[in-house]
């Protein structure tokens, strides 16, 4: 039992993410779920459940109203996996894999130079361990359940200095340095 929700803060909230759970607001209000993430300013829960039909329902309880939450069990490896790519979007890329490798490497350079701590796994790259890149590697190919985060290097990156143009096969001043160079 977890009386004064709001007041745990998040290394206490964190412990309950990727857990089913069940949530009192009230006297006779409950409502049950995968806890997704918890709103670092307002203690809020994001509830997912995953219905029959393969939709996903997802549920906001008001950090405020919480007087409960009790752990019922903990995701196996395949509700973690839903969990984490219930709202990353299905868009495919286009591009060749060449582009997407120099995107890539141009975004991790990028953070990089900013002191984000980034790697690389597979085609993704993973920054700090909370949040995934994935191509065309824009601002909008974040995601991450740590809202903060995901502000935070979705700005980052838009404000990379893109340097469209010639590529340096074709660039008349090879000598000139670019933006992609480490």
């Amino acid at each position: 039992m977890q009386c004064g929700w709001p007041l745990l803060g998040p290394l206490q909230w964190i412990r309950y993410v990727n857990k089913q759970v069940t949530v009192k607001v009230g006297k006779d209000e409950e409502h049950r779920g995968w806890l997704l993430t918890v709103d670092p300013v307002s203690a809020s829960l994001v509830l997912v459940d995953f219905r029959e039909d393969g939709g996903t329902s997802v549920q906001v309880v008001m950090g405020h109203a919480v007087e409960e939450v009790q752990v019922l069990q903990e995701a196996d490896e395949e509700t973690a996996d839903r969990l984490r790519t219930s709202f990353m979007s299905l868009r495919t890329c286009s591009l060749d894999p060449e582009e997407l490798r120099m995107r890539r490497r141009g975004v991790r350079s990028w953070l990089e130079k900013n002191r984000v701590p980034v790697e690389e796994e597979g085609d993704e790259l993973r920054v700090a361990g909370v949040l995934t890149i994935r191509a065309p590697y824009g601002p909008e190919d974040c995601f991450s359940s740590n809202q903060t985060v995901l502000d935070r290097v979705q700005r980052l990156i838009q404000t990379k200095p893109d340097r469209p143009g010639p590529r340096p096969e074709t660039d008349p001043d090879p000598t000139r340095p670019s933006w992609t160079d480490p």
